[in-house]
């Protein structure tokens, strides 16, 4: 080999390690079509994981339609838009919140934000992982769907968490992004959450019926994670603005602290 295939072989062999992500300390929360109650999950399980006495950062990776702000009463002044668009330092964006956690905002309606190139997306999960030592564990909220922003930090997160309800189109819509991610970076962790469940035996039979399918067409497990209830207690804190991790008598309080042992940065690890 002459010196000159040497250093091509070497930029080469640069370019391929430049282009891989940080893998991030983070539980990505995601779905296959939205109203599943991913962001409500994602806001609550950084509250429930901070009450057990982690230091959690929760991102709200849906960086065109912002909801977590809202959930929680926080009324930021800079958000993600100005860090990837304007090249704002990311620590000026995080929030820290009365609940224990501290939360780095997106933003609404912002839709340069929903067209990112890849050397943005990359920057941007750079900057979480330079965060994320600051952090025992990131909690991220991502976008419903399979764009490319979403695939991107789901690929970047040590774990994620698909949430899908007992919907036939949840169902569906859940199975399409996990053989999408299974195509475009095979091997994650990818567990099941099923929310608004009736009781546990119905929401195991739902998670059955979409591990099966996995099993057959993708030849991979996907584990359980756990299951909420329907739980009036929920909808009275989302127009409360308020966590309902702070209920610890409601059903899904009780059913989060269960999830959030299984998923304990420290287990993740």
């Amino acid at each position: 080999m002459t010196e000159a295939s040497d250093q091509a072989a070497a930029l080469r062999a640069a370019a391929a390690a430049t282009d891989r992500l940080p893998t991030l300390p983070a539980i990505a929360i995601t779905g296959g079509k939205g109203g599943v109650g991913k962001t409500c999950l994602a806001v609550n399980l950084a509250v429930m994981l901070a009450q057990q006495g982690q230091r959690m950062l929760l991102v709200d990776g849906d960086l065109g339609l912002a909801n977590a702000d809202a959930l929680l009463a926080v009324n930021p002044s800079t958000t993600l838009a100005e860090v990837v668009l304007d090249r704002r330092p990311l620590s000026q964006a995080i929030v820290t919140t009365k609940y224990g956690i501290d939360l780095l905002p997106a933003a609404s309606g912002v839709d340069e934000l929903t067209r990112l190139r890849d050397q943005q997306l990359r920057a941007f999960v750079l900057q979480l992982a330079v965060a994320a030592r600051d952090y025992d564990g990131l909690v991220i909220d991502t976008a419903a769907g399979i764009g490319r922003e979403v695939l991107t930090l789901l690929a970047a997160s040590r774990c994620a968490v698909v949430v899908v309800t007992p919907e036939p189109t949840s169902m569906t819509d859940a199975y399409a992004l996990i053989k999408v991610l299974e195509a475009q970076h095979p091997g994650r962790d990818v567990r099941v959450l099923v929310n608004q469940a009736d009781n546990e035996q119905h929401a195991h039979k739902v998670h059955q019926r979409l591990a099966q399918v996995a099993r057959s067409f993708l030849q991979r497990e996907l584990p359980w994670v756990g299951w909420l209830p329907r739980d009036r207690s929920v909808r009275d804190a989302i127009h409360q603005r308020r966590p309902f991790a702070l209920n610890r008598s409601c059903p899904a309080s009780a059913a989060l602290r269960g999830i959030a042992m299984r998923l304990n940065p420290s287990r993740l690890a």
